[in-house]
């Protein structure tokens, strides 16, 4: 069964942080929400290595778009997995990843990049997780907020990353699903009555830097024909990827709007339901398609992580959910 926005999963709350049986102590238990962002959510990956490596058991996942990617992952435990093969990618593996179309509510079908992460890590149901999942998605035609928390990992997660316009919307139980993050960016609310001792949340809407991150170009010689013949094409949908200022296109203004309003969705949330600890990386720390600097983008969300939780005073949030 999948869940409206509305309901959640448990109504048990313990904040304890006592020592477990024998007198060893266990380790602060978290539940951790991971937004929207496209390429930036590969951060994610660095946040969540960073709060393992600092001691800190994730127990809950909710996630959407990119964040229901990086979360379904890590609940399979096959995080590892996807990172070594991310950050293999490169500008034109990344392009043969995308089965265009021009019908269907989207440019991308979505199918041939969901084909390879099933190859990849394999698909399992989230009811068989080792860990609590939701990936957010939002149903068009009932205008609501839905929690997918049972069925195929990978049909909750190809329904919550259907950016409209961009992937063709995803069809579960009858219900026409889009990107999660058109009402919940940054999914706090599924995990607010997990039992757990504290809520992290990372989210990639966090104020503009004066000066964006620099592009590498990759090298032209690993361009092939093939990438020449579809340059022109592929240039007028993403936005600029050789560094070089140009005239924003149409496709550039959509999504820097988008950008801005989704980031003002995350305030608006974020303020409504706090949690413990946010992690927030500049909303143009990249764009939402380059996914070939995965290595850039999971050390940001490592040393992000890393500043974060150096200057959060775990006293003031201790009995926070209690």
């Amino acid at each position: 069964m999948n869940l409206d926005a509305s309901m959640t999963r448990n109504d048990i709350v313990d904040p304890t942080t006592a020592p477990a049986e024998g007198g060893i102590q266990r380790k602060p238990t978290v539940a951790l929400a991971l937004g929207a962002g496209g390429a930036k959510g590969l951060a994610h990956i660095g946040a969540i290595e960073e709060i393992e490596a600092q001691g800190y058991q994730i127990v809950s996942i909710a996630g959407t778009s990119m964040g229901a990617l990086i979360g379904g992952v890590y609940a399979m435990g096959k995080l590892d997995v996807y990172r070594d093969w991310a950050v293999t990618l490169a500008r034109f593996d990344v392009f043969k990843l995308l089965d265009w179309t021009f019908s269907g509510g989207g440019l991308i079908k979505g199918e041939r990049i969901i084909g390879t992460l099933r190859e990849l890590i394999g698909d399992i149901c989230i009811e068989e997780l080792p860990l609590a999942f939701t990936a957010v998605a939002t149903d068009l035609d009932r205008e609501r907020e839905v929690w997918l928390t049972r069925g195929s990992l990978f049909d909750a997660i190809r329904a919550s990353i259907a950016i409209p316009t961009v992937f063709r919307p995803h069809t579960i139980d009858g219900r026409r699903l889009v990107d999660g993050a058109l009402l919940n960016p940054v999914p706090v609310t599924p995990l607010i009555r997990d039992a757990a001792d504290y809520l992290f949340a990372v989210s990639m809407d966090g104020l503009a830097q004066k000066t964006p991150a620099t592009i590498v170009a990759d090298n032209p010689s690993e361009e092939s024909g093939f990438t020449h013949r579809i340059g022109g094409f592929i240039g007028r949908l993403l936005p600029s990827s050789e560094g070089k200022p140009r005239e924003p296109g149409a496709w550039d203004l959509l999504n820097q709007s988008m950008d801005l309003m989704q980031a003002n969705l995350s305030r608006l949330r974020l303020a409504a339901y706090e949690p413990d600890l946010l992690i927030q990386l500049p909303r143009n720390v990249a764009t939402a398609y380059e996914f070939y600097r995965a290595g850039e983008l999971i050390e940001h969300g490592r040393a992000q992580a890393r500043e974060a939780l150096a200057s959060w005073s775990k006293s003031t949030t201790a009995l926070h959910r209690a």
